[in-house]
């Protein structure tokens, strides 16, 4: 029984032994297992560069020349002649009014000149006989002064005469009611029949070709940015050179660029906000009166602008803005900037970043601040074009 006992202690010693032997040769495996190499990134360096400073405003289409046909003289409108809604030119006749009454106006105009001409023949004639008969003494001076008055007052009524001849004709002519301007013309007002006035309203023609484009900034925004231009942060452009894009309200760009033309010299005290003005090329007629537009104007240029990818870019819990920066060993510093505008995919750093900052732009979710990294240079079209390279087929 004894020798039984004593052959189990023993049982259970060796297999504590070899228990203990292997855990010993666990924790030395442990030990020389060799730690993991640091994780790679993808890093750019900050550099300075001229950046432009580019405002989305919105604003609204209007034409640059509006005009209501109004007719000049009163009568019955016996026929319209344009086509509702379509592109007329300037001087082409728009409606017709019934022109019987202007022709006899003229007729009548025509008698009275030719009456008054036939006057002032006989009046000239005295007065040339007058005149020579005075000249050898045989008439007296009152004889000549009169035939000579009576010529001129036959003169004024030949003037007269022709005066109303002029008018008579202006207002046959305006019996035909005529663009003021070339553009495009809406709806007719009045149908033929009509007895019309020169105080109703027969049309709008509105000149789409080019268009203005009216935009609001913030005065505040406006008042930097001529504050940084007096200090020098900023450049400039001359108001003939400040480019004006357009982009529609789903976002579709206009194909063509406008020009700014002026702003307003006051500040709109409901809203303070202050209008500008652009002139836009419209050949297609895609911009109409009153449409809404996204205008981007470049205001001006940054000459030493750092911008990063916005994919670099980190937000903490209170919403500021943080990057990863490798230190002069490659160890990966958190850093909070000052976020200025976005341009395309980059966002200007407006603090927080100097010239020769390594910033990492893909693998910093595996990082931590103070670990060492791997950097390799960013290459942003490295992924596409890993995804365009053609796979084998496993055969």
């Amino acid at each position: 029984m004894k020798s039984f006992i004593h052959a189990i202690r023993l049982a259970t010693a060796l297999a504590l032994l070899s228990l203990v032997a292997g855990c010993n040769d666990s924790d030395d495996k442990a030990a020389a297992a060799p730690a993991p190499p640091p994780p790679a990134v993808s890093i750019i360096e900050a550099k300075p560069e001229a950046l432009p400073i580019t405002n989305d405003l919105p604003g609204r289409v209007a034409p640059t020349r509006i005009a209501e046909v109004r007719p000049r003289v009163s009568g019955i409108v016996v026929e319209r002649v344009f086509e509702q809604g379509s592109t007329v030119k300037e001087g082409d006749v728009l409606y017709r009014i019934d022109k019987a009454s202007f022709e006899v106006q003229v007729a009548s105009a025509e008698a009275t000149l030719q009456r008054a001409k036939s006057v002032q023949l006989q009046a000239r004639q005295s007065a040339d006989r007058q005149t020579e008969l005075n000249t050898r003494r045989i008439t007296s001076t009152q004889q000549r002064d009169d035939a000579v008055a009576v010529l001129a007052q036959a003169d004024a009524d030949v003037a007269v005469a022709e005066a109303g001849l002029a008018a008579a004709r202006l207002n046959l002519e305006y019996a035909e009611v005529k663009a003021p301007i070339s553009g495009r013309i809406g709806r007719a007002q009045i149908t033929e029949g009509a007895l019309v006035s020169s105080t109703e309203i027969l049309a709008t023609i509105q000149q789409l070709d080019p268009v203005y484009v009216d935009f609001t900034q913030s005065s505040s925004d406006l008042l930097g940015l001529r504050q940084a231009v007096a200090s020098g942060k900023i450049q400039s452009p001359n108001p003939d050179q400040a480019m004006i894009r357009m982009l529609f309200d789903d976002g579709t760009k206009y194909p063509h660029e406008g020009r700014l033309l002026f702003s307003e010299a006051t500040v709109d005290q409901s809203t303070g906000q202050v209008t500008l003005r652009a002139e836009v090329p419209n050949p297609t007629d895609d911009l109409l009166p009153g449409m809404y537009l996204r205008v981007l104007i470049e205001q001006g240029i940054e000459p030493s602008a750092i911008a990063v990818p916005q994919q670099a870019v980190q937000r903490d819990a209170g919403g500021n803005s943080q990057l990863y920066v490798l230190n002069a060993e490659n160890v990966a510093e958190l850093r909070t900037v000052q976020p200025g505008r976005i341009i395309g995919n980059r966002m200007v750093v407006a603090e927080g970043l100097k010239d020769g900052d390594r910033v990492i732009v893909e693998g910093f979710q595996k990082v931590r601040p103070g670990s060492p990294v791997t950097a390799e240079p960013w290459n942003p079209d490295g992924k596409a074009a890993a995804e365009n390279v053609p796979q084998k087929s496993a055969s």
